[in-house]
């Protein structure tokens, strides 16, 4: 039997998607696993302590813009180490929703460290879950073979159809060569969270780890949040028998990454304890797909109708995401194991089961 690690550990957002998982990997083999929730409706319809959080994660409900629920938590767990996850993560919702993306994912943050700050004890690590959307639309590269950063496409640009930059494909990311132009206010907000988290960080000698997720979907993702999640929407609606409609001409392209792949990662960045800080990391699958791709995929699994382009179009949606995940690779133990047939597969068994347990508990 493994010996457990001494450390604390503290995580915000911990009874969501990633942090269900992840406390599935590591909470029994902490001293302490705390989990940080506010347990937000529009993803915990219930309210209630998610079946999926490993039952020896502690659970602290409460809201991490408030100092006073800082004060009360910190006063009883002094963290070695801490994984921030709790964020509003819906990209066009934070363009109508701009101050709730801002006060959760900003000042969400900054009201930790100040709350660190009053305390007489900091951690060591302090582990963020940023976004590929800090990218946004990235680089490009010309047929001449020219590399530029076209910038958001604007809104004049979507009522024209005009869906791609002329003459020009997209490039995947690199944490250590594209620089950051979000085009989203959530986008804005997580490469705010790593602004300040690094500044501060580097002020108090506690490492800063920075993981850019791409795409992230699986088992344990919310059914009900229409604005995240548009691998299990699209499931859904296929195994209903509806067309699933694609934005813009299908051609959207993103990189899809498993929920397990993610957790592996910050299990990888966890047993890194020791050694030298890690540079900002990429974790996706480092293969790009369509939407079209993705849609299609779905609907053949449940005999669906052939998805259908409607023209419509988000403000702020990038065109091309997906990321190169060699530094990663080389930077800690890990590679993503899950292809996508693989993992919308293990989805959709997923989905099947969760729907038809609803039914039998409102049928009982």
């Amino acid at each position: 039997m493994t010996a457990k690690n001494s450390s604390t550990v503290l995580v915000t957002g911990g009874a969501g998607f990633i942090g269900s998982a992840l406390s599935q990997k590591l909470a029994q083999q902490y001293d302490r696993w705390v989990v940080l929730d506010s347990l937000h409706p529009q993803v915990h319809a219930s309210g209630s302590r998610p079946a999926d959080l490993h039952e020896s994660a502690e659970l602290i409900v409460g809201d991490v813009t408030d100092p006073a629920v800082w004060d009360s938590a910190l006063a009883g767990v002094k963290p070695d180490i801490i994984i921030h996850l709790a964020a509003e993560t819906g990209t066009a919702q934070s363009l109508h929703e701009a101050s709730r993306h801002a006060l959760v994912n900003v000042v969400g943050t900054t009201e930790m460290l100040d709350a660190l700050g009053r305390t007489d004890h900091l951690p060591t690590h302090i582990v963020l879950s940023s976004s590929r959307a800090v990218y946004g639309e990235g680089r490009w590269e010309k047929s001449d073979g020219t590399v530029f950063r076209p910038g958001q496409r604007s809104h004049a640009q979507f009522e024209a159809g005009q869906w791609d930059f002329p003459d020009a494909t997209g490039l995947a990311s690199l944490a250590a060569e594209s620089v950051p132009a979000p085009t989203s206010v959530y986008g804005a907000t997580k490469l705010a969270q790593e602004n300040i988290l690094s500044a501060w960080g580097g002020s108090h000698d506690v490492r800063i780890s920075i993981l850019r997720l791409q795409n992230v979907y699986g088992p344990g993702q919310s059914l009900i949040n229409s604005y995240t999640g548009i691998v299990s929407l699209f499931s859904q609606w296929a195994r209903e028998g509806k067309t699933i409609p694609l934005y813009e001409d299908g051609q959207i392209v993103r990189d899809l990454v498993y929920i397990e792949d993610v957790a592996d990662a910050f299990v990888a960045v966890l047993k890194r304890q020791s050694g030298a800080p890690l540079p900002v990391l990429d974790v996706g699958s480092g293969v790009a797909t369509t939407i079209e791709q993705l849609a299609q995929a779905i609907a053949d699994y449940y005999g669906a109708p052939a998805p259908v382009v409607n023209g419509a179009y988000r403000d702020g949606d990038v065109r091309f995401a997906a990321c190169v995940i060699d530094d990663t690779l080389r930077e800690l133990e890990w590679t993503p194991r899950w292809s996508v047939e693989r993992g919308l597969a293990a989805l959709q068994a997923w989905i099947g089961s969760e729907l038809e347990s609803k039914v039998g508990i409102a049928r009982a």
